[in-house]
């Protein structure tokens, strides 16, 4: 396996611009919550100040408790020691319990937050840094997360959902027996079966699956694994979630930002409501004000205002933050400095720079994460052969497909001299024209317009005959896009990490680190 090119996320044209413009500085406000060893530094001081002892103490015992049930490796021991410590932060990345992990890119978050620790240590050498994965245990779109893909097969599994996906407990592991008969005869085949096994035995809930699977892959770089879903952890939030029932505090906060990325950007990931929080029992339920009374939306409950106290007062596990409290919630429980996600999720948290202000709580660093591409090598020749280069297959490929269709056309060249002749004598007709009457001079603007368009069908009629003609080569370039995007999306969006780990076992995992990039946003493609 080795690199073949590495494309900055400014030059593809499918990452969103409002990503673009946060890593380019383009958005005022947020130039200290980049990439940068000083933005590291301050970050360290800032986190300093306001994580104090206990909290630190209140999260090692989660971590203790939460992965007693698993063995853990000499350095994630020692890095649960590490966060008593005032000079210990985390990088932390997250994501949904998807089944076996869902898509590869599950894998490349968490190796980035690795290795981003590694970095950090080697140009911080007084501080420890330590990468937590955050299980987001508490969602409850169970069909969001209940599939995976490989190259041949789609597997899925069927459970009863509404409440917490982490909580659920498997029961239909049909889907292993058929993915053993596709893996068993790989060179890492077995490895990745009874990894499956291990982690969706009967019985465990989903939460322990993801957790035996992820510690599995990393425990030997000193991952730790975070469950949300913990009354220890949301008693430190009671404050907050008391300020959003009665204050609707992050709604009111975020509606500047939110309005300046309206229009600026057209539309906004996750758009706030009054109270960002669902209440969580065998259900996972929003919670919302009707002025006099909360009720839990879609059920036959109502609180007053004295009673949803009492309630968070007593049962703060009850409490579920959804997608913009929960950045809150992990930035409240950790000395963390920087949030290593995906291009959405960078979206959404661009929202809530106001509120971290007005809670007196740090914004951290954010990173979009790292995008990976493998190909093997028969498709890499089939590229180089038609002489295109892998960029092409991140920009419009249809204008590039069409590029190519018509390369080295004589008509397409005609057209174009004749067409370049005719836009010149019109610019010549339209500076005398300008010197009669206005009527005489719009009617040379709207003949050139009229000629134009014609030329403009010729050449849409010329690609449509010469795509009949030339069938056999549009062909090969639909499936050559096919091999570099799979289901018409990103190889990362779609694959699961079994179909690399197969052949190449935990080879692919040490690759993957080395070659993952840490200070810039990039596209890194490798053969394999």
């Amino acid at each position: 396996m080795k690199t073949i090119n590495k494309i900055s996320f400014q030059e593809i044209s499918s990452i969103p611009q409002l990503v673009k413009d946060f890593l380019s500085h383009n958005i005022e406000g947020f130039e200290e919550n980049t990439f940068s060893l000083q933005h590291f530094k301050n970050k360290i001081h800032e986190k300093q100040d306001s994580f104090v002892s206990k909290q630190r103490e209140i999260l090692a015992a989660a971590f203790e408790s939460q992965l007693s049930g698993l063995t853990l490796s000499s350095k994630q021991k020692q890095h649960i020691q590490d966060l008593k410590l005032e000079n210990t932060f985390t990088i932390t990345t997250g994501h949904q319990l998807n089944l076996f992990s869902g898509p590869v890119f599950f894998v490349y978050k968490i190796l980035q937050a690795i290795k981003t620790c590694s970095y950090l240590k080697d140009n911080f050498p007084e501080f420890n840094f330590v990468p937590v994965y955050w299980m987001a245990t508490e969602d409850h779109d169970f069909a969001e997360i209940n599939h995976f893909k490989t190259e041949n097969n789609y597997y899925e599994i069927n459970e009863k959902s509404g409440g917490a996906v982490g909580r659920i407990s498997l029961s239909d592991t049909f889907f292993i027996s058929e993915f053993e008969k596709e893996f068993k005869d790989h060179i890492f085949g077995t490895e990745l079966i009874l990894m499956l096994k291990e982690s969706y035995k009967a019985g465990n809930t989903l939460t322990q699956a993801i957790q035996i699977l992820v510690n599995r892959l990393f425990s030997e770089f000193g991952l730790l694994i975070l469950d949300g879903d913990s009354k220890e952890l949301k008693t430190q939030m009671k404050q907050t979630f008391k300020d959003e029932l009665l204050n609707f505090s992050l709604y009111k906060e975020s509606q500047e930002k939110v309005g300046f990325l309206m229009e600026k950007y057209g539309k906004v990931q996750v758009n706030p409501r009054e109270i960002n929080l669902f209440y969580l029992t065998e259900t996972r339920d929003r919670i919302d004000f009707t002025g006099n009374h909360y009720i839990i939306v879609d059920k036959n409950r109502q609180f007053t205002r004295e009673e949803i106290l009492e309630e968070l007062e007593n049962h703060p596990e009850k409490f579920s933050p959804n997608a913009l409290l929960r950045p809150v919630y992990q930035e409240t429980i950790l000395p963390n400095l920087a949030y290593i996600g995906g291009n959405a999720e960078i979206m959404y948290w661009l929202e809530l720079k106001d509120y971290f202000t007005k809670i007196n709580l740090p914004f951290p660093i954010l990173i979009p994460r790292n995008s990976m591409l493998f190909l093997n090598k028969k498709t890499l020749g089939k590229i180089e052969k038609l002489h295109l280069k892998i960029e092409d297959f991140f920009q419009n490929f249809t204008a590039i497909t069409n590029n190519k269709i018509l390369d080295n056309n004589e008509i397409v060249r005609l057209l174009e001299e004749k067409e370049n002749i005719l836009e010149q004598q019109f610019s010549e007709l339209k500076e005398a024209a300008e010197t009669t009457e206005k009527s005489f001079g719009n009617m040379v603007k709207a003949e050139e317009i009229r000629q134009l368009k014609s030329f403009k069908r010729m050449k849409k009629r010329l690609l449509h005959a010469e795509k009949i003609k030339q069938n056999e080569m549009l062909q090969r370039l639909e499936n050559l896009f096919l091999d570099v995007h799979p289901s018409k999306n990103w190889q990362e969006r779609v694959y699961n990490f079994s179909i690399f780990f197969a052949d190449h076992g935990n080879a692919w995992l040490e690759t993957c680190l080395e070659e993952m990039q840490i200070d810039e946003s990039k596209l890194i493609i490798l053969a394999i």
